[in-house]
């Protein structure tokens, strides 16, 4: 897959225009990875110039304890996605398309991968929430769920902006959040690479054995 490297100032900077807004049937915003498509790149994964900060983040995880996201994931190669389980697209989209590439790598890659879903919805998705829904997905996957502010302020240090819940015009419930997902290095433990949410279960596939090694897709 060719990739292109880009500023992680320059997406910060875009983070913060572009949200989606998952199940609200209009489409308020693309994710970051646009970037790349300003750029006249047709691909999924981008290639950060300067790998973004693991956040340091402890939540709460599926079975009711505290995960300290830097601790847990050291040294192990991370992708790291922030949205909510009652989307009715791009979020369950996103995490079954990493769970049927993740099921293609042997078996000694799959142990090494961490893949860590981060709730923008916390007073819905609780630990047994997070737990039932992940579970449906591959149950080697990490929930996790806290405070909002905490995880709002985490998902910034990404350039990921999420909004707390709200009721659309119709009186339901949506999350507001950049949809894309961050690959951490287990080489330096730094976010080096960028999917959208155009990133295919074919994008995923290709590029996770180089993940897993901390090299570039």
């Amino acid at each position: 897959m060719r990739t292109t490297t880009f500023a992680a100032a320059a997406l910060l900077a875009a983070a913060s225009l572009t949200l989606t807004a998952c199940g609200s049937g209009t489409d308020s915003g693309k994710p970051v990875a646009v970037v790349s498509e300003e750029a006249g790149a047709d691909k999924a994964a981008t290639v950060l110039d300067k790998p973004f900060e693991k956040p340091d983040l402890v939540l709460t995880d599926t079975h009711g304890k505290k995960y300290d996201l830097r601790k847990e994931t050291a040294g192990k190669p991370t992708l790291i996605y922030f949205g909510y389980t009652h989307c009715p697209d791009v979020c369950p989209l996103t995490m079954n398309n990493i769970a049927v590439a993740k099921k293609q790598l042997p078996k000694a890659e799959q142990d090494k991968l961490r893949v860590v879903f981060v709730t923008t919805d916390p007073k819905r998705d609780t630990s047994a929430e997070l737990g039932k829904w992940l579970k449906g997905i591959d149950p080697e996957f990490v929930g996790l769920t806290g405070d909002f502010a905490t995880i709002q302020a985490g998902a910034r240090t990404l350039g990921i902006s999420i909004e707390p819940t709200r009721k659309d015009k119709n009186g339901k419930l949506i999350s507001e959040h950049g949809t894309q997902v961050i690959a951490f290095s287990p080489k330096t433990d730094g976010g080096y690479v960028l999917y959208g949410e155009d990133a295919k279960v074919e994008d995923y596939t290709k590029d996770l054995p180089e993940i897993i090694k901390g090299e570039n897709p």
